[in-house]
């Protein structure tokens, strides 16, 4: 794999880092299946592209965005603790109303971005500078955004509201008990796990020069992969590891596909993604399996 093809498989899964952060918040924090995913990631790309053509600041573009993924988690978490609807039948509803949304505001299935200015435009004052190319200087702004990002998220978690948004889904019951407004604790926690998929979905759009209709298709996958991927390859019993555990399982999952993709010995080309998807996905949640008979059996011995 060459030089350039790896710090592009890095900044790729630097960006889905934020999907898989998002998707542990709706998934591990709330136990809430969200296809979501698949629509509010499209639809920040749309948002911040759509704003950007006009002449809007890129900044306020990409805040934009994050506000409209809030606002599909919303939707999604109103129709499930509002209207009763089912977890994963919501947030169906909300992708596929998503679908046709991104296409009003974009007024079509993609909107360049080639010499509009954007939030990496700054970057290039690098490269003029200091020679140093943008396929190294945006791994690096990308890695500087992440570390504020878990750090928040951290705090968040740990924080009074944070704690108990962890006790809404981990024991509904009991945090109700507990005096706990649940409902109001799942739609800011669909609201805020779909804002950092959104702001994925703006920065990729940004950094690919492009917003299209259907870039989220398999996001969800993606960022499962992401999340079930950290955890097989390291303990997640804090909130501090839990989280780095989704970066880190985005990053090694990128780089599975790139290398996967540029080995001639496997003879895999790019129409196989799926394939090499669903592959790493089951081998993420069957390696845990494997592992643990062999620890009990330790523990025996």
């Amino acid at each position: 794999m060459s030089q350039i093809a790896l710090l592009g498989a890095i900044e790729v899964g630097l960006l889905f880092a934020l999907v898989a952060l998002g998707v542990y918040l709706s998934f591990r924090i709330l136990q809430f299946p969200d296809l979501t995913v698949d629509g509010s990631f499209p639809l920040g790309a749309a948002v911040s592209a759509s704003m950007i053509v006009v002449g809007y600041d890129a900044y306020l573009s990409t805040l934009c965005a994050m506000f409209a993924g809030a606002a599909a988690g919303i939707v999604t978490a109103w129709l499930n603790v509002k209207l009763k609807i089912l977890h994963l039948l919501a947030s169906i509803l909300t992708m596929i109303a998503l679908y046709s949304v991104n296409l009003r505001i974009m007024g079509r299935p993609n909107v360049a971005l080639l010499g509009e200015e954007t939030v990496f435009s700054p970057l290039e004052w690098l490269e003029e500078t200091y020679d140093m190319p943008m396929y190294v200087a945006l791994p690096i702004a990308l890695t500087v955004l992440l570390i504020i990002v878990k750090v928040a998220l951290d705090w968040f978690l740990n924080s009074e509201i944070g704690l108990a948004m962890r006790a809404t889904g981990e024991n509904p019951r009991m945090a109700r008990a507990q005096g706990i407004h649940t409902n109001g604790y799942i739609l800011g926690g669909m609201a805020l796990s779909n804002a950092l998929v959104a702001l994925a979905g703006a920065l990729f759009a940004q950094s690919q020069g492009a917003a299209d209709v259907t870039l989220g298709v398999g996001v969800i996958v993606v960022g499962l992969a992401a999340v079930i991927g950290g955890e097989a390859v390291m303990n997640t019993r804090t909130v501090f590891r839990a989280t780095l555990a989704c970066i880190i399982g985005s990053i090694i999952y990128r780089l599975a596909v790139a290398g996967a993709l540029n080995s001639d010995a496997i003879g895999l080309k790019a129409q196989d993604l799926n394939l090499i998807t669903a592959v790493l996905v089951t081998l993420a949640m069957v390696l845990p399996g494997v592992r643990n008979p062999f620890r009990k059996k330790g523990g025996a011995s």
